[in-house]
């Protein structure tokens, strides 16, 4: 039997991929965590959700493997697994502000 890894076109590993990122809890969780490592208590004031949902958010994101869990006793800690999921990030902001500059372009003319 073919490796599912291997086997998946990459169209879908992509697809799978956005789906985990397809929540705004998850987003900001990213933006957060993309400034600095964070403990799950930090995550919880920053984004100011019950502990049980962002438990949930960072599962996603974990399974996803975009972001690592570290435990030091009593403290879980999470991080981005990848610089470049910064750089994802950064790059949805971009393209966000050329579709928003394009729109006020738009109306400008009307």
């Amino acid at each position: 039997m073919p490796d599912r890894a291997i086997a998946t076109p990459v169209y879908e590993i992509k697809a799978e991929l956005f789906k985990a990122l397809g929540h705004p809890v998850r987003i900001r969780t990213l933006e957060l965590l993309a400034e600095a490592d964070r403990p799950v208590s930090a995550l919880l004031a920053d984004i100011g959700i019950e502990a049980s949902h962002l438990s949930q958010h960072l599962t996603v994101l974990r399974r996803a493997g975009v972001v690592t869990k570290s435990r030091r006793g009593n403290v879980v800690t999470y991080a981005l697994a990848d610089p470049s999921v910064a750089q994802m990030l950064a790059a949805a902001r971009t393209f966000l502000l050329h579709r928003l500059d394009a729109a006020r372009g738009a109306l400008a003319e009307l």
